[in-house]
């Protein structure tokens, strides 16, 4: 169990029997009356969001969440296909629970979060940064500058990013999955 001082952003709750993640909230005091937690909670299973406000200090029971390393394998019409990393075990997860989807590229590792007790997956984690190929922008011309503009160029995953001017077909390129922003080329073609 836990109080709602303990809640934070992606804490998975046990609420109305169905898992709930915390997508945000805020603690409230009024002026006149009892403090409260305003919150967003995401359904596990359904994915819809749903506004609900708990009292300062109400018990809520918390739901216990592992962490596991999977691989991604490809994706077809049942969802994206991942295998866990240590028992070889493969299981197909709904394509809306990724968030980031197209900067995924088969072999990927991931995290998958998974619900202790019922072993359902709750949410996918995907790295921070990934590297990938670029394989088909305008070519760079000479003269162009790492100061200048920026062109697209979409990415061997089907992502498409803006980078400078210099980059060129064949490059790898690091880039940021939660905004798709372009950071920095790792090597050139």
């Amino acid at each position: 169990m836990a109080s709602t001082s303990d809640f934070r952003n992606g804490l998975t709750l046990v609420w109305n029997g169905d898992l709930w993640t915390i997508v945000e909230f805020q603690h409230v005091k009024p002026g006149k009356g009892g403090a409260f937690v305003r919150t967003k909670l995401r359904n596990v299973k359904t994915g819809r969001v749903n506004d609900n406000t708990f009292r300062a200090g109400e018990k809520v029971e918390t739901a216990r969440i592992e962490r596991r390393a999977y691989q991604f394998l490809y994706e077809d019409d049942l969802g994206l296909h991942l295998m866990d990393t240590e028992t070889y075990d493969q299981i197909p997860i709904p394509v809306a629970m990724v968030q980031g989807r197209e900067y995924l590229k088969d072999g990927s590792m991931i995290d998958l979060l998974v619900h202790a007790e019922s072993d359902e997956p709750v949410a996918v984690e995907l790295p921070k940064t990934v590297e990938l190929l670029v394989s088909e922008t305008d070519p760079g011309l000479k003269g162009d500058t790492a100061t200048g503009g920026t062109k697209p160029a979409r990415l061997e995953s089907g992502a498409t990013v803006n980078v400078p001017l210099f980059i060129n077909e064949g490059d790898i390129v690091r880039v940021n999955v939660e905004t798709g922003e372009y950071l920095t080329r790792v090597s050139t073609a």
